[in-house]
């Protein structure tokens, strides 16, 4: 008889896994809940996440990446038309659309491009692809997920990994996207002198200074007041009152909340930021042929 795959602990994972995906509605809590207890389930440094949008008939990407990436590269998985996407789609598809994975210099010598050139060159040489189809109707994308490892590469066990948490990123995902979706829209119908929260893509970029941007990485790494204010010469009580300051500033509710949406606007760079790996999230909007018309 065959023995499972997966150890008890990573069961664990899983477990916790589905226990978080209900209360993620938003965007940055997606993020927040995919660096959690699903890296260890399924480790990544890249998550390119798809769902179909009825209303603009075409599938609307997000890119969360915790290691930064050059721009142009950004921009290319954001778009779904890009060679590589659709070489990734493609794959998945001749895969019988089961999980699969992609090897980057394999792109390099079909259809992927200069965009593919450049993820390797980035240390991106493979991808774990899956996705969803409309029930009865298997040439219809409702969702496709890319997830990829910075140096790394994934086994059999991985695949089987996305397989069973498939079901459980997808409706995560597509409760995160029609939620974005409705507040995006509705602050683009509000009427005059009426503001609503925007999604944050949108949001209008508040003034961090150096000092709050130092401490927000402080907090991104899991430091106390004490252990931020003992690092930069100051109290805890002055650390507190920074930390209050921002949670202001973003709208934040708390801590994690605060550093997940400073990510989000890249809040966590400019000067001071040296080579510090920062974590990111993109949002683009693009069509696929392979989504329903």
């Amino acid at each position: 008889m065959q023995s499972h795959p997966f150890a008890p602990e990573q069961s664990e994972y899983l477990l916790r896994v589905m226990e978080g995906a209900p209360h993620v509605c938003r965007r940055h809590q997606f993020f927040v809940w995919s660096q959690g207890d699903l890296q260890r389930w399924l480790p990544h440094h890249v998550a390119l996440c798809g769902a179909y949008d009825r209303e603009l008939r075409a599938l609307s990407f997000d890119l969360f990446n915790s290691l930064p990436m050059p721009a142009d590269i950004i921009m290319g998985l954001l778009d779904s038309q890009s060679a590589l996407v659709q070489q990734a789609l493609h794959a998945w598809q001749r895969a019988q659309q089961r999980p699969t994975r992609v090897k980057v210099p394999a792109l390099q010598e079909g259809f992927g491009g200069s965009l593919a050139y450049r993820l390797h060159d980035a240390g991106y040489r493979e991808m774990l692809v899956h996705g969803t189809t409309r029930p009865g109707r298997s040439d219809e994308l409702e969702s496709l997920f890319v997830l990829m490892r910075h140096e790394g590469s994934y086994d059999d066990v991985a695949l089987a990994s996305l397989g069973m948490l498939l079901p459980c990123l997808h409706l995560t995902y597509q409760r995160v996207a029609v939620t974005e979706r409705l507040l995006s829209s509705s602050t683009r119908e509000a009427p005059p002198g009426v503001e609503f929260a925007l999604s944050p893509p949108l949001m209008r970029m508040p003034v961090i200074t150096d000092r709050e941007r130092e401490i927000l990485r402080w907090v991104r790494d899991g430091l106390s007041n004490q252990q931020i204010g003992e690092q930069l010469g100051i109290s805890a009580l002055t650390v507190k009152n920074h930390v209050q300051k921002i949670l202001r500033k973003l709208g934040a509710s708390n801590r994690a909340q605060a550093v997940a949406m400073a990510m989000t606007m890249n809040a966590l760079g400019g000067p001071g930021a040296g080579g510090d790996p920062l974590n990111a999230l993109h949002r683009g909007d693009a069509g696929t042929s392979s989504a329903p018309g």
